[in-house]
């Protein structure tokens, strides 16, 4: 029997036979005019495990004939890098003038001086770079190397998607193929597969193989018989990587402590990056609390720089101690809603002029111009406030901070009142 894994041996060789990402290289897909043309840009692929991230590298090298050197971020260090861009040098022009493609897998874990190993050859196109990744670009990979890349995302596998992959290994798969194979029902392998199709076809492969008979009829019954089910108690990076980040988060947005901690306990038991979890903590602090407890925030951004310092086992307190202070404070989004109104509201409006009298006047020519003219400083007037007008004439009076209903926001929404009820009507 064929030693090669499920997944390798139907791997597909071309786009005609790549499933999903239609979004990318469908037929109107963001990267298929430039497949086709043979133009491709250095990139980062973003998303799940088993989602077709190194095939679609693999493929787009095939189809634009160009060298291909991959690289695993696991095992290869800055000397490594610069071997590879040395060959690759070396080879660009020999056999084509198309620059050679660098592939990089999990690039998320390059460090940042491996990352700026990459700057010089992306910059000067010594290489063409594809980078995957499953953690978020913005925060795993160094600004000035993220400028020079396109960021596409890969979606999870769908239903359908997955139901091909099955349908394709049982009629191309040269071991399969002699099998009598009925899928009869697929609901187990879906779910234990969390979206990754690497993974259903080894669970698949796993059931099939486990039979003695060449007539196999795939049942739910008979896929969770033949998987432990330790091996879906948390996936960090498949469907149920996103239900319970979304669990923890609306427990403590609902005031659940309770529900809070659990939810945070299945995340570090399954382990969950300590760091991932404290930037939620964070954004939640703002977007769900926000001026009902601003402490909140400092709180969070303390645990964040406290986990990143300290690390399993003992973030797992600081975490705790975090998510139960935040799921018992006062909650409010008004900030979040204040800033979304704010946004609609320049997309509607465009780029209106800044009012003269709080412009910035550094130069003589400024303030012939009016820049600064009649401004009102605050502090020369009683309790350190003047009614003066600070937003573009055209949208004057347009409240976008509406105070939550909460202790500490009704006391805001009098302060307003008391200064503002006649322009914004608090």
């Amino acid at each position: 029997m064929n030693n090669q894994p499920l997944a390798e041996r139907i791997r597909p060789k071309t786009l005609a036979d790549y499933i999903s990402q239609d979004h990318l290289v469908g037929e109107s897909g963001s990267l298929t005019a430039q497949i086709e043309k043979g133009i491709i840009p250095s990139l980062i692929f973003w998303g799940p495990p088993g989602t077709g991230k190194t095939t679609l590298a693999n493929i787009i090298a095939s189809a634009t004939e160009r060298p291909f050197y991959t690289l695993s971020a696991i095992s290869s260090g800055v000397k490594d890098v610069r071997e590879v861009i040395e060959k690759a040098k070396q080879s660009s022009g020999l056999f084509t003038t198309k620059n050679p493609i660098l592939f990089i897998d999990e690039i998320h874990r390059f460090s940042k001086s491996q990352q700026d190993s990459l700057l010089a050859a992306v910059e000067k196109g010594w290489v063409t770079l594809i980078g995957a990744t499953t953690e978020n670009p913005s925060f795993e990979v160094i600004p000035a190397l993220l400028s020079r890349c396109q960021v596409y995302v890969l979606n999870p596998f769908g239903r359908s998607d997955l139901e091909k992959l099955l349908h394709r290994a049982i009629k191309e798969d040269e071991e399969l193929s002699k099998k009598n194979i009925e899928l009869k029902e697929t609901e187990a392998l879906l779910r234990l597969s969390g979206g990754d199709g690497r993974k259903l076809l080894n669970i698949f492969e796993l059931v099939v193989n486990s039979e003695t008979s060449d007539d196999i009829a795939i049942t739910n019954d008979l896929v969770l018989s033949k998987v432990q089910k330790n091996t879906v108690l948390y996936d960090k990076t498949g469907e149920q990587h996103y239900d319970i980040i979304s669990a923890f988060i609306k427990s403590i947005r609902g005031s659940d402590p309770n529900a809070a901690v659990y939810w945070l306990a299945r995340m570090i038991e399954g382990g969950e990056d300590v760091k991932f979890i404290a930037r939620r903590l964070l954004i939640l602090a703002s977007e769900d609390i926000g001026m009902a407890n601003p402490t909140a925030l400092v709180i969070a951004n303390n645990t964040f720089q406290a986990v990143t310092t300290i690390g399993y086992p003992e973030a797992r307190i600081i975490l705790s101690q975090c998510a139960v202070y935040l799921a018992t404070s006062a909650k409010s989004n008004a900030s979040y809603m204040a800033i979304n109104e704010a946004q609609r509201l320049v997309r509607q409006t465009g780029d209106l002029p800044v009012p003269l009298s709080i412009r910035n006047a550094p130069t003589k020519l400024m303030k012939d111009l009016g820049y600064g003219e009649d401004y009102a400083y605050a502090h020369n007037y009683e309790h350190n406030f003047v009614a003066h007008e600070f937003l573009p004439e055209e949208i004057r009076g347009n409240k976008l901070y509406e105070p939550g209903n909460n202790q500490r926001e009704k006391a805001l929404r009098d302060f307003l009142k008391n200064r503002w009820k006649d322009k914004y009507g608090y």
